[in-house]
């Protein structure tokens, strides 16, 4: 203030200058005020905790995140350091966020400053650099593409229209469980193996309308079976986002070539477009017959008319690949707690039966089941499907949980830290359904956890995985009994960067007399 008050006088004492320079004099000077005052101000900020820094300062935490966990890397320092602290990966400075509260504050409140996704090399190279309502920023293409997988896809309506192809997933696990059952009493199941192939066909159902056996791949020049379609659109994929490529880290260093990471990504992707060029192809000429299907390809092709064809492929593929995964973890998971918990297993089927008598358990009934609502949400708050959301770049200061967060950095929101802070959630570690019954929830609200974010960016699949998981969990336990094979209990090891299981689970099973 002393500064400002002295540049008045001291303008008016210049008798010749004209009074344009003055103005602007007094402009430049008030301009150098408020930066001297914003840099004070800046210093005078609480900055985040930084963990101890082992090695080589250039490389910052990158070797303590060597393990491709980072969400429980990061979920462990948050009990030294707080919920809210700031990591060095080589050239990177990264806030990491641990809890619900300054989770929501940055997704929410400070959402303007921090919008813009920062990728991977893989990523990039795999979501055609953001063509994708999961990782696109917020702009007018990210409000126009989740308009249409609202619409078509992911909706209330679109729910509806699509009932008939969740209600077929259910009986056609149910009927291969009993298959097995029958000509296998006393041997394991790979649930995977069952579950994610009609996950997948579910998928290609919303996608294209149809299930496909096999594609001829003129590109690849082969047919490819649908094990094989399923690879390259889907497992292949999942494995490459996860690969990290040391140069993200070093974008000075990019000029350094890292061949077989590059190699590989690109394959992934050559083949993936290859397959999706190869759908699309066989859709259009079915379109062109004049077949119409309930099918999100025939909704693009004719309402999205600003998209361009690699936009449209891009958007399909998402649908194909985000529907035949997350879901899948979740349920997986969901079966594994409850064959390791028979006594909540059969509380569970005795609420089934009280509401469902000696009818099959349907989407109708799922309202009056508390007890499988809380084993689906507590199923993602442990097993958060994506427990660390790609980064957000920071690009104007802002402030998250009272610390200063300056332009530059880039922020990772901990979903798995979040769900297992034990601030928030008692005994975390441990599977409980029963704290989703105790009456601070809404047993109709779907982020009763961070499982799937918060804001304008909250997952826009929110409710179909809802539907899907907690009606497959429900006849499931309606019908058969769970028990875990020898071993499988210690089978908890997870893919990587994902909650995704390492190993398929194998389980037990005994049809129940209905």
């Amino acid at each position: 203030m002393d500064v400002a008050t002295n540049i008045i006088p001291a303008v008016q004492a210049m008798p010749y200058a004209t009074p344009v320079a003055a103005v602007g004099g007094l402009v430049f000077s008030v301009l150098f005020v408020n930066k001297l005052v914003s840099n004070q101000k800046k210093k005078n900020s609480k900055l985040p905790p930084v963990p101890e820094v082992p090695g080589w300062p250039v490389i910052g935490n990158l070797l303590q995140l060597k393990e491709k966990k980072p969400h429980k890397t990061f979920a462990r320092w948050a009990e030294t350091y707080g919920p809210i602290y700031k990591i060095r990966t080589g050239a990177s400075t990264v806030i990491v966020l641990n809890s619900t509260e300054v989770a929501k504050e940055a997704m929410v409140t400070r959402y303007s400053s921090i919008s813009t996704r920062k990728l991977t090399k893989a990523l990039k190279i795999l979501t055609e650099n953001k063509c994708m309502v999961a990782v696109s920023d917020y702009d007018e293409f990210h409000k126009t593409v989740k308009r249409h997988i609202h619409t078509n896809v992911l909706g209330a309506g679109a729910q509806r229209r699509h009932r008939c192809h969740r209600d077929s997933l259910v009986e056609n696990i149910t009927t291969q469980f009993h298959s097995h059952a029958k000509s296998h009493p006393e041997q394991a199941v790979n649930f995977r193996e069952i579950f994610e192939s009609e996950l997948f066909g579910l998928s290609l159902k919303e996608a294209l309308g149809k299930d496909v056996q096999s594609l001829y791949v003129e590109e690849l020049g082969t047919t490819l079976s649908r094990e094989e379609i399923f690879h390259v659109l889907v497992l292949d994929p999942m494995e490459g986002a996860i690969d990290v490529d040391w140069r993200d880290f070093f974008p000075y260093l990019r000029w350094i070539p890292n061949k077989s990471l590059e190699t590989k990504i690109q394959r992934m992707y050559s083949r993936r477009e290859a397959v999706m060029s190869a759908l699309l192809k066989e859709q259009k000429k079915r379109i062109a017959s004049g077949e119409k299907l309930n099918a999100y390809i025939d909704y693009l092709l004719s309402e999205a008319k600003t998209l361009t064809e690699k936009q449209i492929r891009m958007l399909i593929w998402e649908t194909i690949i985000e529907t035949s995964d997350t879901t899948m973890v979740t349920t997986e998971w969901a079966i594994y707690e409850l064959a390791k918990s028979p006594k909540l297993q059969e509380r569970l089927y005795h609420e089934i039966q009280t509401v469902c008598g000696s009818e099959k358990i349907t989407e109708e009934h799922l309202p009056q089941l508390p007890l499988l609502n809380a084993v689906f949400h507590e199923t993602i708050r442990k097993y958060s499907p994506a427990p660390v959301i790609p980064l957000r770049y920071v690009h104007e200061d802002t402030e998250i949980g009272g610390y200063y967060v300056p332009a530059g950095s880039e922020i990772a929101v901990n979903i798995y830290g979040c769900n297992m802070n034990k601030n928030q959630w008692e005994d975390p570690e441990d599977w409980k359904p029963e704290r989703f019954l105790e009456g601070r929830y809404d047993h109709l609200d779907l982020h009763k956890t961070m499982a799937f974010g918060a804001g304008k960016r909250a997952c826009a699949g929110a409710l179909q995985a809802s539907l899907i998981a907690s009606a497959s969990i429900g006849r499931l336990v309606q019908e058969f009994e769970w028990r875990m094979r020898d071993g499988e209990q210690e089978n908890v090891d997870i893919v990587g960067l994902t909650t995704r299981k390492l190993q398929p689970l194998h389980v037990l099973i005994r049809p129940r007399k209905l």
